[in-house]
């Protein structure tokens, strides 16, 4: 195969004319350089340009569409316009034939694959790697376009190795990666997909829909896996062996992993966790924001995101402020002085309740005697409110400064902490 390549290389060597090549080359470099001089101008304007614009809309794809085949077709211009200029002096233009295709396929890959990405939104991953996607795609077509696509592909599977009855190949291999890096795009897409239409369902809880987008997920990344698998050839029941190590590593290794996504799926399935339900757990409060497969998502009043596992939330115990209902009591504890009359405090304090809007009429609030301390009576207002996601410190700090207010102008004293020191004389 070897000698096959060098007897051809060698005719076709045998047959240029290196007076038009060197002119061709030269063309080539020219085309090159003024074609990199229009990127750097017209492609930085473009980009500037779109920056103004949101990133779904028509006009920003246009101009991020027109700047990535700027280069392409501005070094096609020139290759054209100098083909032209070597047909007149009758000279030989085979190298620029070629080049022709190439920067032709090049745009319109180039193009093809950012309005992919930008229809099927596959991820951030997919916009890191645009650029190698379309070479990659590129240097296929070019060896196809050149003819030397069969050698490429026979020399890259005579890299292999056999297995028992299945044969692993330099080619399989990059087949299996081309396969499961599209299959897992379009998986991608359509879970995006479902989940849009989850979210424009009214009829739907969000624990359910979360359930629907997680199962979905998680089947068609498995079916994209397998069709991968059975794309290239290979067989599936060899998956046996990898089975039963992968069993062996979720029993030692990957425990928690495990452990942390089916925990994930119980939450779900079970609605005892729900995006937006406000818990405390391990002297945490937040609101939920997100269920993820392994963690859920619980944002406080600091605006401090904490990753909670799965697995802490089945395991250990969780409140719930708005599991069925999302009425909470709040109850506020103050002192007085065993000077004042606790009947007037306690009006005082009932009457302070409405001080704060998010306090509830109904249920009434409430004030209770609770008991006599050292220091003074200890009295209790108990209110009620249905916003816990918003917090409750708010709510404190307002109805405690109401009856504060009405405290100092009853003249109501809040006790200090009272210790009765007795003296004895020593005998």
């Amino acid at each position: 195969m070897l000698q096959d390549y060098l007897n051809s290389a060698a005719d076709w060597f045998a047959r240029l004319d290196y007076a038009a090549l060197g002119w061709q080359l030269l063309i080539l470099v020219l085309a090159a350089a003024g074609a990199l001089m229009v990127h750097r101008t017209l492609g930085r304007f473009l980009l500037e340009s779109s920056s103004d614009f949101d990133a779904r809309a028509i006009r920003r794809i246009t101009l991020r569409s027109a700047q990535r085949i700027i280069f392409p077709l501005s070094m096609l211009l020139g290759v054209l316009v100098g083909r032209a200029g070597l047909h007149h002096l009758q000279l030989d233009v085979l190298l620029l034939d070629i080049a022709v295709p190439l920067l032709l396929s090049l745009a319109v890959i180039r193009l093809t694959v950012y309005v992919l990405r930008k229809g099927l939104r596959p991820g951030p991953a997919a916009k890191a790697w645009e650029n190698l996607i379309s070479t990659s795609i590129w240097i296929l077509v070019a060896l196809h376009l050149l003819g030397w696509l069969p050698d490429v592909i026979k020399a890259l599977d005579a890299l292999g190795y056999s297995f028992g009855q299945t044969r692993v190949s330099l080619f399989i291999v990059l087949q299996l990666l081309v396969a499961i890096g599209a299959l897992m795009v379009l998986a991608t897409w359509l879970t995006h997909v479902i989940e849009q239409a989850l979210s424009r369902s009214a009829y739907i809880s969000s624990g359910a829909k979360i359930g629907i987008a997680k199962t979905s997920k998680f089947a068609l990344y498995t079916l994209a896996a397998l069709l991968s698998l059975n794309a290239v050839g290979i067989d599936l029941s060899a998956l046996a062996v990898f089975g039963g190590a992968l069993g062996v590593g979720l029993g030692f290794g990957l425990q928690r992993i495990a452990s942390n996504f089916i925990s994930g799926f119980i939450l779900v399935f079970d609605r005892s966790i729900r995006p937006g339900d406000v818990i405390s757990i391990n002297e945490k409060f937040g609101w939920v924001q997100e269920l993820r497969a392994r963690y859920i998502v619980v944002r406080d009043r600091d605006g401090v995101e904490t990753l909670i596992p799965n697995e802490n939330l089945i395991t250990t115990e969780v409140i719930n402020w708005s599991y069925s209902d999302k009425q909470v009591r709040i109850k506020i504890p103050v002192q007085i002085s065993y000077q004042d009359d606790p009947e007037q405090a306690m009006a005082i304090m009932l009457e302070s309740a409405g001080a704060c809007e998010r306090v509830l009429q109904h249920p009434e609030p409430t004030a209770r005697l609770m008991g006599f301390g050292e220091s003074g009576i200890e009295l209790e207002l108990r209110v009620w409110i249905r916003d816990p996601q918003q917090g409750v410190g708010g709510v404190r700090s307002e109805v405690n400064l109401a009856i504060w207010k009405g405290f100092k102008a009853a003249g109501i004293t809040i006790p200090y902490p009272q210790r009765d020191v007795h003296l004895k004389q020593a005998l």
